[in-house]
């Protein structure tokens, strides 16, 4: 099978970066454009030494003449710029966005969690937000294949399958995680120092989170139910992974073999989606460098509480392997070709 060409904006980013290293091992995959602002005329490999091995293009300036020669463009941009590119795809083209353009089905969700305006809102029903394992639309109908959020992705694995199967309870859910630094991208840096970002844990986006919305309405999508949950948002010291830890009501007569038999029959055919036995403590490093979700199912003090672990790498499967996942599904490639760590 002959490569598709493709293009990458944002090209420099942390996301962008590792975007980038999965698609140099993609087999059907020909890295045609790298695209940046700040970085214009520069190789790829001043900003990461792994890139010396291969041939890359420089990054030059995105432009929309470029969309001709490409098939898929990867869209590592601050929140906006994808609604702009989305509007001059050629008929070939596909677009999969790793920031939150086209995550919520609403024009109007998306001015009040974001505070600006969508660019494309004719566009939005040409889009999906696709959690793959979660995602039972053909998303080949699709023109623009929307990432889930980092965040997101570490609750809505465990958390859909409970919900739909009524085996917990769809209130008094608490959600807590926390993310490595990457998660905010180079700017983190401009806003905090490296003692604060290597030394401080710190709790934000209390109760407003922007992950607030798409987790929301993802839940009432994939289950039917009005859900109502607190999620907090923590800033670790680490570069990168994420641990969320969500405490959950069972229904009566439920238990936490039971919860624990489902997850690992609802993913059994999961390349990614590892289910450990129960009361397995869980840590970032079991996941990073990985397109990895790892899922513990743990019990609580109280007979109707339980607890549930889930791990990723915030900038594969919360990122750029979402975005390769989402490609070799809608190309038919191996699920887990470019993945595989």
């Amino acid at each position: 099978m002959s490569k598709i060409n493709a293009l990458v904006a944002g090209a420099t980013g942390y996301i962008g970066i590792q975007l980038v290293k999965l698609l140099t091992k993609h087999k059907n995959v020909k890295i045609k454009y790298l695209c940046g602002d700040t970085s214009i005329g520069k190789k790829i490999s001043s900003y990461d030494k792994y890139f010396n091995k291969y041939k890359l293009p420089k990054i030059i300036k995105f432009n929309k003449t470029l969309l001709k020669n490409v098939d898929v463009i990867f869209t590592a941009l601050p929140n906006g710029e994808a609604q702009k590119i989305s509007k001059n795809l050629k008929n070939k083209n596909i677009l999969i966005d790793l920031a939150a353009d086209f995550r919520l089905k609403s024009s109007k969700d998306y001015l009040k969690w974001y505070k600006t305006k969508h660019n494309a809102p004719e566009l939005i029903k040409q889009s999906i937000y696709s959690l793959p394992e979660l995602n039972i639309e053909n998303i080949k109908k699709y023109k623009i294949i929307s990432c889930p959020g980092c965040y997101p992705t570490s609750i809505l694995l465990p958390l859909v399958p409970l919900l739909k199967e009524n085996i917990v309870k769809s209130k008094n859910i608490v959600i807590d995680s926390k993310s490595g630094y990457s998660g905010a991208g180079r700017k983190i840096h401009k806003k905090y120092n490296d003692k604060f970002l290597n030394e401080t844990l710190s709790a934000y986006g209390l109760a407003f989170h922007r992950h607030n919305s798409e987790i929301d309405q993802e839940l009432k999508l994939k289950t039917g139910k009005k859900v109502k949950f607190q999620f907090t948002p923590h800033l670790s010291p680490m570069f990168r992974g994420i641990l969320t830890t969500m405490y959950l009501d069972l229904k009566k007569n439920d238990s936490l073999e039971k919860i624990y038999s489902l997850l690992k029959k609802y993913y059994q055919n999961s390349n990614f989606v590892k289910i450990l036995k129960p009361n397995t403590f869980l840590g970032t490093n079991e996941v990073i460098n990985t397109n990895k979700c790892h899922i513990s199912v743990c019990g609580s003090k109280y007979k109707n509480k339980i607890i549930i672990l889930s791990v990723i790498d915030n900038l594969i499967k919360g990122g750029s392997g979402q975005a390769v996942q989402n490609m070799n599904n809608y190309y038919s490639f191996n699920e887990n070709e470019g993945l595989n760590a």
